[in-house]
């Protein structure tokens, strides 16, 4: 499973370095270790509740993780604490210092997953502002026209996250993966907004008034295909904008979404005047977006 433990790490070093506009606090040396020593029982939690031999102890390992986690966050200054052992758990930083989200997925029998994941922001005290994100996704039914708060959030792990601005607005484009039933898998880009202080998923951004038949806009952008397809999407910094598969159906029925396959072309978004507007023709790049999970 991918993590992303060296980016954090990286991305606390430039913050102890760079002068921050929002939370200054720090952890004391005695709460670096005491995150320390919590670390090391959540470490062993994070493991089993993805590798436990049944969906019972799986079971038992998350129901725990999650007081542990909360109770060492509760430590005064623990948004600067990386947790860069927890190798199945996704913690990803905000690129202005504002936030971080975690995510994790909890593999059920029959190959379904559950996702939990909280946001956690950056308060100049140090002391703890959390939003617990509870996993809807089994009950949303038209993912792309939804917009809506943790206690609807559309569950995934996300593998990155990128901030855009428009005005006076930033959105945080999330990436998350969804291995969504026994047949199919999704990618979802996800905007986030805290227009009250409060995170709100899902906004109009998504734009495709430029295809040759202009369609609405849409407040996330859904991806998906076939169980072992490895269909990639992620954005691509040298292009400057968000790329993915194009994907064809198998055996010409396109109503069956698991059947969908890359087709070897690439599609994405450019980032225009507070939009993702869709690229319908093919891209040329010299390899295709990075796939999540990784296919090895």
């Amino acid at each position: 499973m991918l993590r992303v433990g060296f980016t954090c790490w990286l991305t606390l070093m430039l913050m102890l370095i760079a002068p921050l506009a929002r939370g200054q606090y720090r952890p004391s040396a005695t709460a670096w270790k005491e995150l320390q020593q919590k670390e090391d029982s959540l470490k062993l939690l994070a493991y089993t509740l993805v590798n436990g031999r049944d969906e019972l102890i799986r079971r038992q390992a998350n129901d725990a993780f999650i007081p542990h986690l909360v109770n060492a966050l509760k430590i005064r200054g623990s948004f600067y604490y990386p947790f860069d052992s927890l190798r199945q758990i996704s913690i990803l930083y905000a690129p202005d210092s504002s936030f971080r989200v975690f995510s994790w997925q909890f593999p059920r029998s029959f190959g379904s997953y559950r996702y939990y994941g909280a946001i956690q922001m950056n308060t100049r005290d140090g002391q703890l502002k959390l939003f617990p994100l509870f996993d809807n996704s089994e009950f949303t039914y038209h993912l792309e026209d939804t917009i809506t708060g943790p206690r609807g959030w559309i569950g995934c792990i996300y593998y990155r996250l990128i901030e855009t601005r428009f005005k006076n607005q930033k959105y945080y484009t999330l990436f998350g993966f969804n291995g969504n039933s026994l047949l199919s898998n999704k990618k979802i880009l996800e905007p986030l907004t805290f227009p009250h202080g409060e995170p709100v998923f899902g906004a109009p951004i998504f734009s495709f008034a430029e295809d040759s038949i202009p369609g609405a806009d849409r407040n996330r952008f859904v991806l998906e295909y076939k169980k072992d397809g490895d269909a990639g999407m992620n954005y691509d910094d040298e292009l400057k904008m968000i790329v993915y598969d194009e994907l064809v159906p198998l055996h010409h029925e396109p109503e069956k979404k698991n059947t969908y396959v890359p087709d070897g072309n690439y599609e994405g978004f450019k980032w225009k005047n507070g939009k993702w507007v869709h690229v319908s023709k093919s891209i040329s790049r010299k390899s295709g977006p990075h796939s999540y999970p990784p296919s090895d």
